[in-house]
């Protein structure tokens, strides 16, 4: 059998004595702030007890009006506002929602009770 043997170029140190120099590039990058706008339309449509869903929807527009001047601190601190008002206006609309909802079913089960006793105690079932 015969083995072949693959060498690559050797590394080493540069063989001339100039001076090695680098140049550095700073490519900025677009940090992308979101702004909540599409989650804040959703929360004023559905979600807007105590009106936390518009409020929202406004910090998300001063996010996205921020963002396009370029003043990502800004766009920032409104988003922050945004995202925290929109989980307040998520958790309470489910909660209230809910509760609202049991709290007719437990209504409606009380007057259904109430009306087949009164039914029968005019039909002579005591």
């Amino acid at each position: 059998m015969v083995q072949q043997e693959h060498r690559g170029p050797v590394m080493g140190a540069p063989q001339d004595s100039a001076p090695v120099t680098t140049t550095v590039i700073n490519i900025r990058s677009e940090t992308a702030v979101p702004d909540h706008v599409v989650w804040s339309l959703f929360n004023t449509m559905f979600m807007n007890w105590c009106c936390l869903g518009f409020v929202a929807f406004a910090y998300s527009v001063k996010s996205r009006d921020r963002k396009m001047v370029g003043d990502m601190t800004g766009a920032q601190t409104y988003a922050s506002t945004a995202k925290c008002l929109n989980i307040w206006a998520l958790v309470l609309g489910l909660l209230l929602t809910t509760g609202s909802i049991v709290l007719l079913v437990f209504v409606y089960a009380t007057a259904y009770s109430v009306l087949l006793k009164s039914m029968q105690e005019n039909n002579g079932y005591h």
